[in-house]
């Protein structure tokens, strides 16, 4: 399945910037990309980097500097999948999942309310990333009349956007993000209740 992955080229996962420098941030969120590219690929779509400036990527990339919707939406050809590039536990196994599904509309919810994976089989479903974007993609697919279906999936759940998020990726992470973490000097710490990460 033809694949959207949206990368955010432009100063990355800004809300790391009290853990990891901008180059830093850089770094990995490029190996997370690859990651879901290489999820992507492995589970039999093709994935095409969606993103705000020129990236260095093996994978084929085009660049829309536009707000997420209205770029995802200009490329919306069904049938087509979109899968966010900060989810660094996807496995090809839990996108496959998403393709393996036949309803029009297919969503994998993130844990906070959003959406960070779609499968889209009907031709005219169109995203809208603001807010609580999940509910709102159910009420989309109501209001065409397309079908649809929950994805649930801890591995497209989890996307990284904060430094408790790290160690989701040092436990559960098999790619690039897990090594480049390790790499980095970061390791885990159990000794606040909740499991988080510290870094040498």
């Amino acid at each position: 399945m033809e694949t959207l992955v949206p990368f955010a080229a432009r100063e990355p996962k800004t809300r790391l910037a009290d853990t990891l420098s901008a180059a830093e941030r850089d770094d990995f969120s490029r190996a997370m990309l690859l990651d879901v590219c290489d999820a992507v690929s492995d589970a039999g779509g093709d994935p095409t980097v969606l993103s705000t400036a020129d990236v260095d990527c093996p994978y084929p990339a085009v660049v829309d500097d536009r707000p997420l919707t209205e770029a995802v939406n200009a490329r919306l050809d069904p049938p087509t999948a979109v899968v966010m590039a900060d989810l660094a536990l996807a496995t090809s196994e839990a996108v496959g999942r998403l393709f393996e599904t036949t309803a029009d509309v297919a969503i994998a919810p993130g844990l906070g309310g959003g959406t960070n994976a779609l499968a889209v089989r009907h031709p005219d479903f169109r995203v809208d990333y603001h807010g609580t974007s999940v509910e709102d993609h159910r009420r989309i697919a109501t209001d065409i009349g397309a079908a649809t279906a929950t994805v649930d999936s801890f591995r497209l759940a989890v996307d990284i956007d904060q430094q408790r998020d790290l160690a989701e990726v040092l436990l559960h992470g098999e790619g690039r993000a897990r090594r480049w973490l390790e790499t980095a000097g970061f390791e885990l710490d159990s000794g606040h209740g909740r499991t988080l990460v510290r870094r040498d």
